[in-house]
């Protein structure tokens, strides 16, 4: 079988909009090179006996995202999605830069296993693990495990921003909250919601893979008090949460924020992230100007979690 490699480099801020996309385009697999994630790790000494610094040198100014799709008669359309897509994510207020996108052909080769072999277990938080539910994981006294495949959704839990999240759900869930989760993708803070002790979880996707792939994790994680359901961030959803988590983009929580007391109780926490720093401030004065007080704020890297209560 004959494979098709897109090229997109781009910039930290459009990242995660163009993963999307390329799920968005029925992708077989991706490759996200990041030269932050390599600072990161630079940074946490403790998971590394020697990480060589001049491996973020000959990395791209900007983000490498790689897509691979089978060489088949619905390439081209494939192709002229992921173009008219990325074309317009500017009106969404992302900065594209100087976007390139290349295209090669590959010879055969198995894409879905060679991602699975770098997506290994991992520490959140205080005690949460990441396992994929192919790998085995020997569980610690104290840890959570969450178990996670997910195909064709967005969130593995590496990303800076769904850690945010974690560490800012952990210690604020006890036995009588609910939780709402806007932008569930695999479910992943749905999960942990839920065996954080959680009373009850909805999580909401607009995505079709995302709603499939998410209860799929929800089964395996045994969490039957979690829901998942399809629908477009607040609209149309009758509930009432103590707790609203989202990990969407500074843009899309400012124009929601408004509709967040519609399915939050007075005294309720939302919990957000995806805010890149740069924008904390504009997400803070949406938040107060609609009756939150700013209970913290969390940054990693380029990202921050903004936790807030509302009045």
């Amino acid at each position: 079988m004959k494979w098709i490699e897109i090229v997109i480099k781009t910039t930290f801020e459009a990242k995660e909009a163009v993963t999307n996309i390329l799920h968005e385009a029925m992708v077989e697999g991706i490759v996200i090179e990041d030269p932050n994630d390599i600072l990161n790790l630079l940074k946490e000494d403790e998971r590394w006996d020697y990480l060589d610094e001049d491996l973020a040198k000959d990395y791209y100014d900007g983000v490498v995202i790689k897509g691979y799709f089978e060489n088949d008669e619905n390439w081209e359309e494939k192709k002229d999605f992921i173009k008219e897509r990325i074309n317009m994510l500017p009106r969404y207020d992302l900065d594209l830069g100087l976007t390139e996108i290349e295209i090669q052909d590959l010879e055969d080769r198995d894409w879905n296993s060679e991602w699975k072999k770098n997506f290994k277990p991992f520490k959140l938080g205080e005690n949460v693990v990441v396992k994929p539910t192919w790998e085995e994981y020997s569980q610690k006294e104290g840890e959570i495990i969450i178990e996670i495949d997910p195909g064709a959704a967005f969130g593995t839990g590496t990303h800076e921003t769904t850690s945010l999240c974690i560490e800012q759900l952990e210690g604020k869930i006890d036995s009588e909250s609910k939780v709402l989760d806007i932008g569930t993708g695999t479910g992943i803070l749905a999960i942990l919601s839920s065996k954080l002790g959680a009373k009850e979880v909805l999580g909401i996707d607009i995505d079709d893979d995302s709603v499939r792939i998410a209860k799929e994790n929800v089964e395996v994680n045994d969490c039957d008090n979690v829901d998942i359901k399809k629908g477009n961030l607040l609209n149309k959803v009758d509930y009432e949460a103590d707790i609203v988590v989202a990990n969407i983009t500074a843009d899309i929580i400012i124009r929601m924020v408004s509709q967040l007391s519609n399915v939050l109780k007075n005294g309720g926490l939302f919990i957000s992230s995806g805010i890149l720093a740069t924008k904390v401030e504009n997400v803070r004065t949406a938040l107060v100007e609609n009756d939150f007080d700013i209970v913290e704020t969390l940054v990693k890297g380029e990202w921050a979690g903004i936790t807030a209560r509302l009045k």
